[in-house]
């Protein structure tokens, strides 16, 4: 890697596109300082870590040298919330979208039900679909900077996997319409960012695109496995081209949505009856659980978890997490956080083997505040 990358606490996921709608000349507030420009790519790779980059330097010799500057996820690292943080500009105590999964009270008769933002289901990731429960634009109601960026007049287009066009994360985080490409490869990814930009236009031009495999590939197998390195090869030679082909006067920005960590020590929350005793729903996901417990029960509960996962995760209550800001400054959403909140450390997952039987399998997990989950790259070109 050339040089050090700078001090990632400086800024965070959600800096990121009110700069890029200031670069385009639609708002005021540039944090990353990105140069003014008529058309700008931003390219999110689910999973790539810079703590990831660092360690696999020879496998990714173009990310390592072109990733100077490290930024935050933001809390907790996980798809949902970082794409909803990065699309809205704000942290997830601001938009609401606080984890893999919580419990949400639904508006009608207030009854509390678990639900999974990143495939907008009801219960789990296989559930009923939440769309008509709660539909996405009324759930999580920031405005996008996409949004600005469409109604000044930005020609907007997304490059991504169709069946993400329409999603309900798609459509609560981004909201704003645009051009489709549909991509599933790198080469389709990159063909499709081209072809929008590629030739001159008098409009101003933004596309966001996205890639899912690495993410995939190292939940399956593992980060730093040769499936993942292989993975991260490909991805490494991809942003050697696009940077080459791209426009000179085009703004070329990467990054990533968190990082990731190998399991090595496996808890099994539904095999542990004493983590059962008083808890109505457990949520989140393997790195960061939110146990809703019976009410007069909190103090109990969280004093039994703090003995029961002493030495493999950091155990708090709600009322600490809000004053710590843990999840960002806002207190909208508060009832939407655990009454007790785990914190998995090291190599540790929290797995539940009887309602999370797919999660539970996986290699590679994120979602904590480590440096390996937390650190993601940001590449300016």
């Amino acid at each position: 890697m050339s040089g050090i990358p700078r001090d990632p606490s400086a800024h965070s996921l959600a800096d990121v596109m009110p700069s890029v709608v200031s670069a385009l000349g639609s708002g005021p507030h540039n944090p990353l300082g990105i140069v003014p420009a008529s058309d700008a790519v931003l390219v999110l790779i689910d999973g790539l870590g810079a703590e990831l980059i660092r360690t696999h330097a020879a496998d990714s010799p173009t990310l390592a040298a072109l990733t100077t500057q490290m930024i935050t996820a933001g809390f907790p690292a996980t798809t949902a919330t970082s794409l909803t943080s990065l699309a809205v500009g704000a942290p997830c105590s601001r938009h609401g979208i606080v984890g893999y999964s919580f419990r949400v009270s639904d508006d009608a008769d207030d009854s509390p039900v678990a639900f999974n933002p990143l495939r907008w289901t009801l219960g789990s990731a296989e559930g009923p679909s939440a769309l008509d429960r709660f539909p996405p634009q009324r759930f999580q109601q920031q405005p996008s900077q996409i949004e600005l960026l469409a109604a000044d007049g930005v020609e907007v287009t997304y490059v991504m996997r169709e069946e993400f066009r329409d999603s309900g994360l798609t459509r609560a985080a981004f909201r704003a319409d645009g051009v489709f490409r549909p991509a599933v490869s790198l080469d389709e990814v990159k063909q499709g960012v081209l072809d929008t930009v590629g030739e001159p236009s008098r409009r101003r031009r933004f596309v966001y695109a996205y890639y899912g495999d690495l993410d995939l590939i190292g939940h399956i197998h593992g980060p730093g496995s040769p499936e993942w390195l292989e993975s991260l090869r490909s991805v490494d030679a991809f942003v050697a081209d696009l940077a080459t082909d791209l426009p000179r006067d085009c703004r070329l920005l990467l990054t990533a949505d968190h990082g990731m960590v190998r399991a090595d020590t496996v808890i099994d929350l539904d095999t542990t009856p004493a983590l059962l005793a008083d808890v109505e729903t457990i949520a989140g996901e393997a790195r960061v659980r939110h146990a809703y417990v019976r009410r007069g029960s909190e103090q109990d509960v969280l004093l039994t978890w703090q003995h029961e996962l002493d030495g493999l995760a950091r155990v708090i209550s709600r009322e600490q997490a809000l004053d710590e800001r843990l999840f960002g400054p806002d207190r909208a959403y508060a009832d939407r956080l655990g009454d007790v909140i785990a914190i998995a450390t090291g190599g540790v997952i929290l797995a539940r083997s009887e309602h999370e039987p797919m999660e539970s399998s996986l290699l590679g997990h994120h979602g904590a505040n480590t440096a390996a989950e937390q650190r993601i790259p940001l590449i300016l070109r």
